[in-house]
């Protein structure tokens, strides 16, 4: 009697890390970076601002990261409203992740929320904005002065003060702090 042999088609690996199912978007400045995420995040597409993986690093300090089955559609949407990253490539490995601009430190009665440069802390009972630092732009100085002694719900936010990374950066801050005293 004669064996019948089947042959198992070899399978692809996944890359390191899984399938890819995230791009990144790299633009050559912080403004392009902002207008592109308030798009996209106004058409409904979730969206989220990251730090560039080394590798990558070219013009902005930021990126976006996107779902990449979308990315026709994205970008299409972004050169209707003249807006043309530098790059838009899939996350192929752990070298090409975006790195995630948050990072939480709790000092017992206060929270601190840093986002990229922008440190951002908060007195865990009265959420009042104890201090801002970080980040190297001119108006740094006066965004901490306008926010500083307030809570977060009396501050000013600062994407409404402020038009620079550091800014920007402070505004992401204050979002993901937000969020931290809404679990607490």
């Amino acid at each position: 009697m004669a064996r019948l042999r089947f042959w198992k088609r070899k399978q692809t690996p996944a890359p390191p890390g899984g399938p890819i199912d995230r791009g990144i978007l790299v633009f050559a400045n912080t403004s392009e970076v902002i207008r592109a995420e308030n798009l996209l995040k106004k058409a409904g597409v979730p969206v989220k601002v990251m730090g560039p993986p080394p590798e990558i690093q070219s013009g902005c300090d930021l990126v976006i990261q996107f779902p990449l089955m979308r990315k026709l559609e994205l970008l299409r949407l972004l050169e209707e409203n003249r807006l043309k990253p530098l790059q838009a490539v899939p996350v192929t490995g752990p070298l090409l992740k975006p790195v995630d601009l948050f990072h939480i430190k709790d000092f017992g009665g206060h929270l601190m929320v840093r986002a990229a440069n922008m440190k951002l802390t908060v007195d865990k009972e009265t959420r009042v904005i104890v201090n801002v630092s970080g980040g190297g732009c001119p108006d740094v100085p006066y965004l901490a002065a306008q926010i500083v002694g307030r809570t977060l719900e009396q501050a000013p936010r600062p994407r409404d003060l402020g038009h620079t990374v550091c800014g920007y950066a402070l505004e992401l801050a204050f979002e993901e702090m937000e969020r931290q005293c809404s679990r607490s």
